[in-house]
């Protein structure tokens, strides 16, 4: 590193799989700070080992408490602390928040650095509509809990996205066709690795697969947005007439397209005979 970092707190997003997705400048980053805040000093202190990185690992999980976050913002004033996850983007259903967001209040310079995230790669390989997705982090443990986050949720026009363990998928799945019925799953599971898979189907047909085929690894769950209701003719030519109050018939042809999913070419033409 040509010149030493500044004092702060550096966000460093570590590969969720494969060590060879590191970053150029996450590895210049890891070698230039005084500390590396780390879920699992084992973990990190692998990767560690095989960057050829020697630095020291301080823990911060799930149980660091308000003295622990203090003594790495007293730090932070006089030296670059770096913070990552086990895997990923931390603050990403991972610890962190709190830091970060007691450092902002501290004056602290924060530095994020972009890099891997199983949601972001999970969506990509799904075949799902990715214009809007909804990241939901993991959903819980218990049966009626997790179908009421997915009757919540079901309603909103984005591909919803969660995290899940292998052991409660099944459940999981089950909770989805009880819930969500007829709606597209993905299931996504060692991303990045040799045995990286995506399978794609009915909530119905998964739980059938892994069932008979247990699942290991991280998982990533993703559900496909609800179906707009079929619009009539009548509905649609009811909103044409109110957008023709205000705009010509492009416009308004463009913007009943936008809300309902119709073909901009046919309201266009309804719209000029409605004119």
């Amino acid at each position: 590193m040509e010149h030493p970092l500044n004092p702060g707190l550096y966000i460093v997003a570590t590969p969720i799989g494969n060590l060879g997705d590191i970053t150029l400048r996450s590895i210049e980053i890891l070698r230039g700070v005084a500390a590396i805040a780390c879920e699992d000093t084992r973990v990190t202190g692998k990767l560690l080992k095989h960057l050829g990185i020697a630095n020291r690992l301080i823990r911060y999980d799930d149980h660091a408490d308000l003295a622990d976050r203090q003594a790495l913002i007293e730090r932070m004033r006089g030296e670059p602390v770096a913070l990552v996850s086990d895997a990923g983007t931390p603050l990403v259903s991972d610890p962190g928040y709190r830091l970060v967001h007691d450092a902002r209040e501290s004056g602290i310079e924060i530095t994020s650095l972009p890099g891997p995230a199983a949601a972001i790669v999970a969506l990509t390989l799904s075949g799902l509509p990715t214009d809007r997705f909804f990241f939901a982090g993991f959903l819980p443990g218990k049966s009626k809990a997790r179908c009421d986050v997915l009757a919540e949720l079901g309603e909103i026009p984005a591909t919803l996205i969660f995290y899940d363990t292998a052991p409660r998928l099944e459940k999981s799945l089950h909770a989805i066709a009880e819930t969500l019925p007829g709606r597209t799953v993905a299931v996504a599971r060692e991303l990045t690795k040799k045995f990286e898979e995506c399978r794609v189907g009915t909530a119905d047909d998964l739980a059938e697969h892994y069932a008979s085929t247990p699942p290991k690894g991280e998982i990533v769950l993703m559900i496909s947005p609800p179906s707009r209701p079929e619009m009539s003719e009548l509905d649609a030519d009811e909103l044409l007439r109110r957008e023709l109050e205000t705009s010509k018939p492009s416009q308004a042809a463009a913007k009943v397209a936008k809300l309902t999913g119709q073909d901009r070419k046919a309201l266009y033409s309804r719209a000029m005979a409605l004119k």
